[in-house]
């Protein structure tokens, strides 16, 4: 998805010079979608990973993501490594005035941080628009009140996301729940859930090596003994052993759901959110499923 932002400005012979949008990168599309929100007609915005229907970690970088990322004078990176190649991009293209937004670094994370999937912290997002307002203050200094206006209007349209995290919270507290990866492990934390599933299982699904046969177990043993409502899968990735778990949970009456580390097409940061949100309370209170998100 390639999101972008310009503006001319003037009438008629009154016209003046076009203004020169900040030309700005987030890595993962999620960012891609906020430094648009908070720089609206004054950036340009670029994101590199952002098809939800293929594994990111298998992105590879090409001539023209190595340039848009050499060209950008604002970038927006998750950290936590998951996406260092952008950290060696940046270092092949070193620009004394790009200025660089690590997410991991923003939020004063660890390097041994085990989960790096950090949009689906609510705390993320609102710190990102903080910095890319500030950051883009500096870049264009003349706009700063207008930056300032949109990162606040963006904290403002979180409130709805926030809302329904709470209503969750209250009506199914401490429920359980079973997981593939830790893809959406920081919302799931947020709305109260028990997240059943040993991390050892989710740690090794996400790094792609082999689990302990009795993580395998455990998890098994929640799906066919109906001791979660709920299993929530990386919808981006899957291999023999999450179908497995699908299957599994299908033949019990577990509803799924999916969740994304590319934020689908159609949705902005908000509404995607919210539909996870809307789809988790649909599968605990009703028993259906979501495996898709879809506008």
């Amino acid at each position: 998805m390639r999101v972008a932002w310009w503006v001319l400005l003037g009438v008629g012979a009154l016209a003046s010079p076009a203004v020169a949008a900040v030309s700005a990168v987030g890595v993962e599309n999620e960012y891609a979608d906020v430094i648009a929100q908070v720089g609206g007609e004054y950036v340009s915005v670029e994101a590199v990973v952002t098809d939800p229907n293929t594994d990111p970690h298998s992105f590879e970088v090409s001539p023209r993501v190595a340039a848009e990322i050499a060209g950008a004078k604002l970038v927006v990176l998750n950290g936590l490594g998951y996406d260092d190649w952008a950290d060696r991009m940046l270092a092949a293209a070193p620009d004394a005035g790009r200025l660089v937004i690590d997410v991991q670094q923003l939020l004063g994370l660890l390097d041994d941080t085990p989960n790096p999937h950090l949009w689906y912290d609510p705390k993320t997002m609102p710190a990102v628009a903080k910095a890319v307002a500030a950051d883009l203050s500096v870049l264009d200094p003349a706009h700063k009140a207008y930056f300032l206006a949109n990162a606040a209007a963006f904290d403002d349209s979180l409130k709805p996301w926030l809302v329904a995290i709470a209503a969750f919270k209250a009506r199914y507290p401490g429920v359980a729940v079973a997981v593939t990866e830790p893809v959406g492990d920081y919302l799931l934390e947020a709305v109260g859930a028990n997240i059943a599933t040993p991390f050892g299982l989710q740690a090794a699904i996400m790094n792609g090596t082999d689990p302990a046969p009795q993580d395998v177990s455990a998890q098994e043993a929640l799906l066919s003994g109906g001791q979660v409502k709920v299993l929530v899968y990386n919808q981006q990735v899957t291999d023999p052993l999450t179908e497995s778990f699908l299957s599994l949970a299908e033949q019990n009456k577990i509803p799924v759901v999916g969740v994304y580390e590319t934020m689908p097409a159609g949705f902005h940061y908000q509404d995607w959110m919210v539909a996870e949100v809307a789809a988790l309370s649909r599968a605990v209170g009703s028993g259906i499923s979501t495996e898709t998100m879809e506008k």
